[in-house]
């Protein structure tokens, strides 16, 4: 089992070309990697394993035939439960939200389906994604492949743990404050959160201007597969009005000559655990040894944590608008309390919030990338810590998830691209995250400079002791 889960997507393209393998042989592996790894990991909400397997077949008959659709054909993919699959409920977290099947494909969904990938199942998450760990009522607990007495971080839970047990190459997540960026982090994966717009949304997000849909998975030239599919417009989503990229044209062409800013905490009073700003700055050495100028230099804004909290209050008040009391006592205690406080909330301050406070940000992000085309910066200042906990347990970071994670949510304000790649393991054995950051549009600049430096610093696979347990 571990060998093919251990195939990347053009690995089983090759294998399928070559009939070596066929796509019903890998479904039937992820499947069972599927039952024998949920009930120690949690990472599925929903599986219909005769739905998967007669994707599987298709597929299989048109590599038999020499006609794949893409050259994702046969590949299989998970999807997070907050986008819709025709046929499949979207629960979203949540023990009130009903079990009705989609109707629809949700607009990545849809393209993944055009392409002939196999959809395995769909992913947990905390209710409604309000928070950035992997609990909920529905659900329970999902845990890290690599600890499980740890989080997997969130709110793209169960996408993060499939990804790094080998269940499935491609996993589709949702960032709205690093709903993508901090799973990858506490899992050594590769997280993409693109430009706002690259990936059309349907429905349109609670969270809005903040959310993002973006792909998990094992290496930067999967993130790119994945995005050459997704990142497409709908017509149900007017906001997807980017020009369509070439994202595997430039993957391999380097960093030499880049102007890069190593931030080692984005300019805030955040302590860094030591293990991380040593991985980091190691980073930062990887990059000038690769030809880039690499230059000490914080972006110059102050933490935009009120700006993210309104309107993620808000987006919470409108998802549990016309909730009952009853229902509202079976959701999470936090995701209440954080959709009272949007309802309490004024329209000017969100507003100010939607308006000023994100125009200012984002041209303070414009001004410095004139001086640089990219940002690097540790993708969060703390390892996974305890399953099941809102914070770490020591109370260095208060009671407030958002604490802990302030090094993502303002690229969700500008709207900038913005992935986390592995850049090694703490002393405790956990992954360590680094951000690369561009300029709002740059997608393939970032990409570049993930690229380059995974193929310099090549990151540990789960050791087999954790994959088979």
């Amino acid at each position: 089992m571990s060998e093919l889960s251990e195939l990347t997507a053009s690995a089983l393209a090759e294998a399928y070309r070559s009939r070596r393998l066929s796509p019903v042989e890998v479904a039937r592996d992820a499947l069972g990697r599927i039952e024998h790894h949920q009930a120690a990991f949690n990472a599925f909400s929903h599986v219909e394993p005769d739905v998967t397997l007669a994707m599987a077949a298709a597929s299989e008959m048109r590599w038999r035939e020499g006609t794949p659709v893409s050259p994702l054909d046969g590949v299989p993919v998970t999807i997070k439960d907050n986008i819709d699959v025709a046929g499949w409920p979207s629960r979203k977290g949540s023990a009130v939200v009903p079990a009705t099947p989609a109707r629809l494909d949700a607009p990545a969904t849809a393209r993944l389906r055009e392409a002939g990938t196999v959809i395995l199942g769909k992913t947990t998450m905390p209710e409604f994604g309000w928070k950035g760990t992997g609990d909920s009522p529905l659900t329970g607990i999902t845990r890290n492949p690599w600890n499980p007495a740890c989080t997997t971080g969130g709110s793209s839970a169960g996408a993060a743990a499939a990804a790094i047990l080998g269940i499935g190459r491609i996993h589709i997540g949702t960032d709205g404050a690093g709903s993508v960026r901090i799973p990858a982090a506490f899992t050594g994966l590769v997280g993409l959160k693109s430009t706002f717009g690259r990936v059309a949304a349907a429905p349109i997000s609670v969270m809005g201007v903040l959310a993002h849909l973006g792909p998990l998975t094992r290496t930067v030239e999967e993130t790119a597969q994945a995005m050459a599919v997704i990142a497409r417009p709908d017509a149900r989503d007017m906001m997807t009005t980017l020009p369509p990229l070439d994202w595997a044209g430039s993957l391999d062409d380097g960093v030499r000559g880049l102007r890069i800013a190593f931030s080692p905490a984005l300019g805030q009073m955040v302590e860094v655990d030591p293990d991380i700003a040593r991985h980091i700055e190691a980073a930062a050495q990887v990059f000038k040894a690769l030809g880039a100028s690499v230059e000490l230099a914080d972006p110059g804004f102050a933490d935009p944590v009120e700006a993210l909290l309104a309107l993620w209050n808000a987006g919470a008040a409108l998802a549990l608008a016309g909730m009952s009391a009853d229902d509202r006592a079976r959701m999470d205690p936090g995701l209440v309390a954080s959709a009272e406080a949007g309802a309490r909330m004024g329209a000017a301050e969100y507003i100010d919030a939607l308006l000023y406070q994100r125009s200012a940000l984002a041209e303070t992000m414009a001004r410095f990338h004139q001086r640089f085309d990219l940002l690097i910066a540790p993708t969060m200042p703390l390892p996974a810590f305890e399953a099941g906990r809102l914070t770490p347990g020591h109370g260095r970071y208060g009671e407030v998830w958002t604490n802990w994670s302030p090094f993502t949510y303002p690229f969700n304000l500008t709207q900038q691209p913005a992935i986390s790649v592995p850049a090694g393991l703490t002393a405790g054995g956990l992954p360590v995250g680094l951000q690369i950051i561009g300029p709002y549009g740059d997608d393939l600049t970032v990409l570049r400079a993930a690229r380059a430096f995974e193929r310099a610093s090549p990151f540990p696979s789960l050791p087999d002791r954790l994959h088979n347990l």
